[in-house]
């Protein structure tokens, strides 16, 4: 399946290279993995020598450092984190943050350990990566992924630091770490909320939604949510609690729960926080993949590449997908929904929140203060002022909502929120020109990789190659 993964993004470059001019060879370098590393290591556990696999593949070096995720799963294999990396070298392209693209994993199901076990599992797999620089805050950023989170990233953190005790830097070796330990608020919800701003963006351009036949605004809209971990939640409660959408399906292991009126998605996961599965919560059912075909108006694959494939493809029945995962469409899958006028928001654009707000983490370890914290009653002061005046001119007392929300400021958390949002909107624009003024797009997924690929060409050519 790793290889099917591989094929499928090669595939996408391919056909989106084609359509730009380039440097004769230069498409195959752009496209071809710079370096892939396998590390074998050994952490004495239970009585014995266990040894582990890990991997870390870089994709591009146009910029550095290169980002990208570390993954625990026991479907960790070369070829899907060489395709990972791929995806994300054009991810950042795409939304301009400006590093290249890398991915790791650990073959490993994070369930057979213990946490204290995990933690000397994780620290040894990040003195690997060290000894080799494919962990630094100027060279390899990862970041956490399937199977990972803040957790780890802040072994990982404090592994690299102890390695390299007169590093400045040494936080912004990795991104996703808790707040407390160098991370940025916002960044746990922050590849969910980039799949809410997609949409957000997507239903602000009339001319796209026309042609999914779906009528305008996310309010009421119905929604099926494959896969309910960390992504998945955060885009199905924002978009159910903050949007109006109905969450009417949600997939997960062992089975899927369905309610037309629309599921309460915190209610759903305490469920599933107390109990271990969906099993038992209201509307559940024993069905499985097969709900991906069941009748609603978007599809958000949030969980493992490869779900909706060329066997499945033609009997799913919403008008828009977009896709939280990457790759969960196969490049055989993508014709067959193409062709029978499926829009795809794909998995390059709609999935880049997280890589934005781990950029915004990378830049507030190296300046090593907190976001606002230098301007937030400068702020208040100046709304205040404004507020004074307005009411003195008027007579009357400024509405206090308003009040409220002036005289706020400008926390970490808003100033996260307001640029991931103005970065996801600035690319769909970009996307979304592209799709309908170049008759040679045929979609949206092939239009990110072009501006992808053209802006890694630019890349390339300043730096005289």
């Amino acid at each position: 399946m790793s290889n099917v993964f591989l094929q499928s993004v090669e595939k996408v470059y391919d056909q989106a290279a084609k359509l730009i001019p380039m440097a004769p060879g230069l498409d195959h370098k752009i496209k071809v993995t710079n370096s892939s590393y396998i590390v074998r290591f050994g952490v004495r556990l239970r009585g014995k020598m266990q040894t582990f696999v890990g991997y870390r593949s870089v994709h591009s070096e146009h910029f550095e450092p290169v980002k990208g995720g570390i993954r625990y799963s026991l479907d960790v294999s070369l070829e899907e984190v060489e395709a990972l990396a791929m995806l994300m070298t054009f991810k950042c392209a795409l939304v301009e943050v400006p590093f290249g693209g890398s991915k790791g994993g650990l073959y490993i199901n994070p369930q057979d350990w213990s946490e204290e076990e995990l933690e000397r599992i994780t620290r040894r797999f990040t003195q690997e990566l060290a000894k080799r620089d494919l962990i630094s805050p100027s060279q390899n950023v990862p970041a956490p992924d399937m199977g990972t989170g803040e957790r780890e990233m802040a072994w990982m953190a404090d592994e690299y630091r102890r390695l390299n005790s007169i590093e400045i830097n040494a936080w912004a070796c990795v991104t996703g770490k808790p707040v407390g330990k160098g991370g940025i608020q916002g960044r746990v919800e922050a590849t969910g909320r980039g799949v809410q701003y997609a949409l957000r963006a997507f239903f602000d351009h009339p001319e796209d939604v026309k042609k999914t036949g779906l009528t305008p605004g996310l309010s009421g809209k119905r929604i099926i949510v494959q896969g309910l971990g960390n992504v998945g939640y955060h885009a199905a409660l924002f978009l159910s609690e903050e949007d109006g959408a109905m969450i009417t399906h949600v997939l997960e292991r062992g089975g899927s729960v369905v309610n037309p009126k629309g599921i309460n998605i915190r209610a759903l996961k305490d469920h599933m926080a107390t109990h271990g599965s969906i099993e038992g919560f209201d509307g559940f059912t024993g069905s499985g993949m097969e709900m991906l075909e069941e009748d609603a108006d978007i599809l958000i694959p949030a969980a493992m590449e490869l779900v909706i494939t060329d066997s499945n493809a033609s009997r799913i029945k919403t008008p828009l997908i977009i896709e939280a995962a990457n790759g969960p469409i196969t490049a055989e899958a993508d014709e067959i929904l193409t062709k029978r006028g499926t829009v795809i928001i794909p998995d390059l654009y709609a999935n880049a929140g997280g890589v934005t707000v781990s950029y915004f983490e990378w830049i507030k370890n190296l300046s090593h203060i907190r976001f606002g914290r230098m301007q937030r009653r400068e702020s208040y002061d100046h709304f205040s002022a404004i507020i004074q005046g307005v009411e003195a001119m008027t007579g009357k007392p400024f509405p206090e909502q308003q009040r409220q929300h002036a005289l706020t400021g400008s926390t970490e958390l808003t100033l996260v929120r307001s640029g991931l949002e103005d970065t996801m909107r600035e690319a769909y624009a970009n996307i979304s020109r592209e799709w309908n003024t170049n008759p040679d797009v045929p979609n949206m997924r092939i239009a990110a990789m072009k501006i992808a690929i053209e802006r890694v060409v630019k890349s390339y050519g300043s730096l005289g190659i």
